[in-house]
């Protein structure tokens, strides 16, 4: 295997040496400090150095047999509208951000439910004071009276589902939200910061490439200048000064070369870490909503339940109405006699 791009050891602490998955793997390769082998094996694209295609070696992926995030964000792209560029961290933040908007709106979603419900509770529990039929009288005036009794009864049932809607399911998405709200804040904050600084790393790396082009013309330009003079000790000292100056100048693009590796050796295992971490945060998202949700169907399910309760004595005495009976009890209760009229005799 071939030594870790980014520390130079026989192994990368980030590679994972089983067997690879069968997406291709992108995961970048430092890049060398020499001019010549910059130009022709490396390309750099926003100031992230990648191999080129013919002189790639074997990269494995980080974490094979996955679909991680780790593995497949490396290179920039652009927006939707082509406008602007943005980094593969950008494209896992807005994912991460859209996951938070959906989840605020399914807080607002049982939100509204919420009010339905006590909405529908109060309205229930007016309807139950109503005094419509309340003079109904004997076996179907009962059933009657349960019948409007059952209804308070059922609104507070609603009233209790949706308090513990409030409390098991709407409160912890909120909770839940604002916690990961600030979790995707600190990660933004932190990858922003190392992307600036590895682009101010490449711009020393230019700049110091820069000077070193311009010493060496000067060089060339004084050595050409000797050769008219034919042997100017002036000369000799000019070139003399000019040959340190690009050694110098050399030496500074090394130096800056080597800050840049080292730097984006560390923007890349940040960015490990950040991407398995934005990871990490998704799947607690889509579990946590998950949950919540099964407790509200089970929540729906008692309500269904204790609703079916309140209707079960309406059940009873609805069987138990008896016309024949109803009358009897009636006729016992307003009876005037019981003695016939009959015809008058002369």
């Amino acid at each position: 295997m071939s030594p870790c791009p980014h520390t130079g050891a026989a192994t990368c602490p980030h590679r994972d040496t089983s067997t690879t998955s069968t997406p291709p793997a992108t995961t970048p390769v430092s890049t060398s400090p020499t001019r010549k082998q910059y130009k022709e094996t490396t390309v750099t694209v926003n100031c992230v150095t990648f191999p080129l295609p013919a002189f790639m070696s074997e990269q494995q992926l980080l974490k094979p047999n996955e679909w991680s995030y780790c593995d497949y964000f490396w290179a920039d792209r652009r927006d939707a509208q082509g406008n602007s560029t943005l980094t593969g961290f950008e494209v896992l933040l807005h994912k991460q951000l859209k996951g938070k908007q959906m989840q605020k709106e399914m807080a607002d979603f049982i939100r509204e439910r919420i009010k339905i419900e006590e909405e529908y509770a109060k309205s229930l529990s007016r309807l139950s004071q109503n005094s419509l039929a309340a003079q109904e009288e004997g076996t179907l005036g009962e059933a009657w009276a349960q019948l409007k009794k059952s209804l308070a009864d059922e609104a507070e049932v609603h009233l209790k589902f949706s308090s513990k809607l409030q409390s098991k399911v709407e409160k912890p998405f909120l909770t839940f939200r604002e916690n990961f709200k600030k979790d995707i804040k600190r990660l933004d904050h932190h990858m922003s910061d190392l992307r600036k600084q590895l682009v101010g790393r490449y711009a020393a790396v230019e700049k110091a490439r820069k000077a070193l082009a311009d010493r060496q013309k000067e060089l060339e330009l004084k050595t050409q200048q000797l050769d008219i003079k034919l042997n100017s000790s002036k000369a000799e000292e000019d070139i003399k000064k000019a040959r340190r100056k690009s050694t110098q100048a050399g030496d500074e693009l090394m130096r800056c070369v080597d800050l840049y590796n080292q730097f984006q050796s560390k923007w890349f295992e940040e960015m490990v870490t950040t991407s398995l971490e934005l990871e990490r945060l998704e799947v607690e998202r889509v579990e946590m909503i998950r949950q919540h949700l099964c407790q509200y169907t089970t929540l729906r399910h008692e309500t269904d339940m204790f609703n079916q309760s309140t209707m079960e004595p309406v059940d009873k005495l609805l069987q138990y109405v008896d016309p024949a009976r109803d009358r009897e009890l009636w006729v016992r209760e307003n009876k005037t006699g019981e003695i016939r009229p009959v015809n008058l005799e002369i």
